[in-house]
C-alpha cells in the first residue's frame, strides 16, 4: 500500500496557538498532532502564520458607514435550520446564487404594491419569499457569495431581508427595467470580475418569488445540473406538472442524458386542450424561470444570439459606481440595452441546452388563488391568514391585516383587507386583479404603489388618519439611523416623542426629547430627526398645510444617498 503524504499548514488546519520564534515550533506543533489520526502517513510541516506578525498594525478606526448590511461570513445560509454543510470534492466549481428581486406582483395586490412587492411578503411562514429562496441553498457544494439584481427603489428592501437572516451578498442595481436576459448578463460579467481563481464560477440564477416545498428533491435537481454547466451546457429546471395548466410556458424534452434530458424546445402557454395533451405524453414540463451555466458560458452564447445586450452590459459594469454597500450599473449603457428574456435571448436559440426535471412542490404563486397550493388550507378548504372568522364558508382565500374579517355563507372568493384597501373577487378570476390594477394606476391611486407601511432605509412610517389639510403617521427610527436634512414648502410638522429618545435639528437648535416630549417645527425651517439610542424611536407627526405631498421634501444633507 502507497503512504499517504500529508502537507499541513499550521495556519489552514485550525492550530491558533502563536509562538514567539522558531524555537517552540516543533513542541506546539507535536502537541497538535495529536488530534489527528495520521499512522502509516508520511507528515511534512510548515508552521506558517504561527509567530505574530512584527510589522503589522492595529486597524485603524474609521467612520461607521450609515448602513450596513455585511455580517460576519461565518453566518450560515440557513441560520435557525442549520443543515449540514457537504464536504466539497476536490474540483468543485464555486456556485454563486444571482437572485432575481424584480418583478411586481400585481396580481397579489392589495398585499403587493409597486414599492413592496410579493417577494419581500411573509406568505408561506415566518421568512419573506426574498429569504427563502436563499435559505433553501445551505449545505450545497461550493457555494459562494450571492448577487442580488433589484430595482432602485428597492434596494433597501433587499440589503434589509438579507440582513434579517445573517446574509451578505452584491446588490446591483438596474437603472432601468431590461427582462432577464441584461440582468443576468450584468451579474455574470461581475461575478467573473469578483470569483478569486481561473475558473470560470457557475451562476445558478433563481426567482426571489416561488415557493419550494421540497428541499431537498431541490437540492437534488441543482446537484444534477452541475456536471453539466460545469461542462459548458445551458441548463434549465423543468418542473414535472401535476395538472394542465395554461397560464405557464413549457419546455419540451429531448433524449436522455445523466440525471436529466437535452433540451428540445421551449413552448409558450398553450390552451386547456393542448395543456393535456402535454400533461398524457410526459415529455414536457413547466418552465420555472430558473438556470445554471458557467458565467463564462452564458455570456459567449449572448455573443452569438443576442450580441447587443453583451455590449451593453459590459458598458453597465464597467462604469458602475459604489453607492453604500450597493453597485449602480452606469445608465445609459444599461439603457441601451436590449429588453429580452434569457428564454428568448438565448435559451429557445442555443444547441447546448439541459433541462433537469425538479419534482419538487414548486409555486409561483403567481395569484391569490395559488395560496391554496401551499397546504394551508383548513377543512373548509379555506385559506386565512390574520383576524378571519368565518361562518358557512367554503374553498376562500380570506386575509385580513389588522381588522377583523368575517364571511357567512359565501364561497369561492377572494376576500383581502389591508388597512387602506379591501379586495373582493371571484376565485376564478384571480388573475383579473392585475386588470384591476392597471385601472387603478390609471387614476393615479396611491394604494397601487406603497403599503400602508412604507419602508424606507432609516425604518418605516404608517398613515394614521388624514383630512384636507391635515395628515397624522406613526414614525419608526431604527437605533442610530436619521432622516435627512430637509424642509419643506407646504406644511408644517409637529412631533411627539411615543417611544425612545429623538435628536432634533430645529434651524440652528438641538434638541433632544424623551417619551411624551414635544416640538413644533415651521414650514420653511430646516430640520432633521435622528435616533441616538439603543432602542427604536417611536414618533406620531401631525403635518399641516395647503399641500401634503411626499414630493414637498427638500433634501439638504442624507446618509443613503438619495
Amino acid at each position: 500500500m502507497e503512504r499517504l503524504v500529508v502537507v499541513l499548514c499550521a495556519l489552514l488546519s485550525g492550530a491558533d496557538t502563536c509562538v514567539e520564534t522558531k524555537s517552540n515550533e516543533k513542541t506546539t506543533l507535536s502537541e497538535l498532532l495529536t488530534t489527528w489520526t495520521l499512522e502509516g502517513c508520511l507528515v511534512t510541516i510548515d508552521a506558517m502564520g504561527t509567530q505574530p506578525n512584527q510589522s503589522a498594525r492595529p486597524p485603524t478606526r474609521g467612520t461607521t458607514r450609515p448602513y450596513s448590511y455585511n455580517p460576519p461570513t461565518t453566518r450560515s445560509l440557513l441560520p435557525r435550520t442549520a443543515l449540514p454543510m457537504e464536504r466539497l470534492p476536490m474540483n468543485t466549481p464555486v456556485l454563486r446564487p444571482v437572485i432575481l428581486c424584480g418583478g411586481s406582483g400585481t396580481r397579489l395586490w392589495p398585499l403587493s404594491r409597486t414599492h413592496y412587492p410579493k417577494q419581500f411578503l411573509r406568505l408561506a411562514d415566518e421568512f419573506s419569499l426574498l429569504q427563502n429562496t436563499l435559505r433553501r441553498l445551505n449545505g450545497l457544494p461550493g457555494l459562494g457569495g450571492i448577487i442580488a439584481v433589484a430595482n432602485e427603489h428597492h434596494r433597501f428592501l433587499v440589503a434589509e431581508q438579507l440582513l434579517d437572516i445573517g446574509l451578505r451578498g452584491a446588490i446591483l442595481l438596474e437603472p432601468a427595467a431590461r427582462n432577464t436576459a441584461p440582468a443576468v448578463a450584468a451579474a455574470a460579467l461581475h461575478a467573473l470580475s469578483t470569483t478569486a481563481g481561473d475558473d470560470a464560477p457557475l451562476l445558478l440564477v433563481l426567482p426571489s418569488d416561488h415557493v419550494i416545498a421540497d428541499v431537498a428533491a431541490l437540492q437534488n435537481a441543482i446537484r444534477a445540473a452541475i456536471p453539466h454547466a460545469s461542462g459548458g451546457s445551458l441548463v434549465t429546471f423543468g418542473v414535472v406538472p401535476d395538472r394542465p395548466e395554461t397560464g405557464y410556458g413549457y419546455i419540451r424534452r429531448g433524449r436522455p442524458i445523466a440525471g436529466g434530458y437535452t433540451l428540445d424546445r421551449f413552448v409558450e402557454k398553450p390552451d386547456l386542450a393542448t395543456a393535456k395533451g402535454y400533461l398524457e405524453s410526459g415529455d414536457h414540463y413547466w418552465n420555472s424561470g430558473m438556470f445554471m451555466f458557467r458565467a463564462d458560458s452564458y455570456l459567449a452564447a449572448l455573443d452569438q444570439f443576442a450580441p447587443a445586450i453583451h455590449r451593453a452590459m459590459a458598458g453597465a459594469v464597467a462604469g458602475a459606481r459604489q453607492d453604500l454597500d450597493f453597485l449602480r450599473l452606469e445608465q445609459a449603457a444599461f439603457a441601451a440595452s436590449p429588453a429580452d428574456s434569457i428564454d428568448y435571448a438565448v435559451m429557445e436559440k442555443t444547441d447546448r441546452g439541459v433541462v433537469i426535471p425538479l419534482d419538487a412542490g414548486w409555486n409561483d404563486i403567481g395569484a391569490w388563488d395559488a395560496l391554496a397550493a401551499l397546504g394551508l388550507a383548513d377543512r373548509n378548504g379555506n385559506t386565512e391568514r390574520g383576524d378571519v372568522h368565518s361562518v358557512d364558508t367554503e374553498n376562500c382565500v380570506l386575509l385580513s391585516e389588522g381588522r377583523l374579517l368575517t364571511t357567512v355563507g359565501v364561497k369561492d372568493l377572494i376576500v383581502v383587507a389591508t388597512p387602506d384597501a379591501v379586495l373582493v373577487a371571484d376565485k376564478t378570476k384571480a388573475q383579473d386583479v392585475k386588470t384591476l390594477v392597471a385601472e387603478l394606476k390609471l387614476g393615479a391611486r396611491g394604494e397601487t404603489e406603497f403599503r400602508h407601511i412604507v419602508h424606507r432605509p432609516w425604518g418605516t412610517y404608517e398613515g394614521i388618519a388624514h383630512g384636507s389639510r391635515y395628515q397624522v403617521k406613526r414614525i419608526l427610527v431604527k437605533p442610530g439611523a436619521s432622516l435627512s436634512l430637509q424642509k419643506h414648502h407646504h406644511r408644517a410638522e409637529h412631533w411627539v416623542v411615543v417611544k425612545g429618545t429623538a435628536l432634533i435639528t430645529r434651524g440652528d437648535e438641538s434638541l433632544l426629547l424623551s417619551e411624551n416630549q414635544s416640538t413644533y417645527i415651521p414650514l420653511g425651517v430646516v430640520h432633521r430627526l435622528e435616533n441616538p439610542g439603543k432602542i427604536d424611536l417611536e414618533i406620531v407627526e401631525v403635518q399641516s398645510g395647503s399641500y401634503l405631498g411626499e414630493d414637498d421634501i427638500v433634501r439638504l444633507e442624507d446618509s443613503y444617498g438619495r
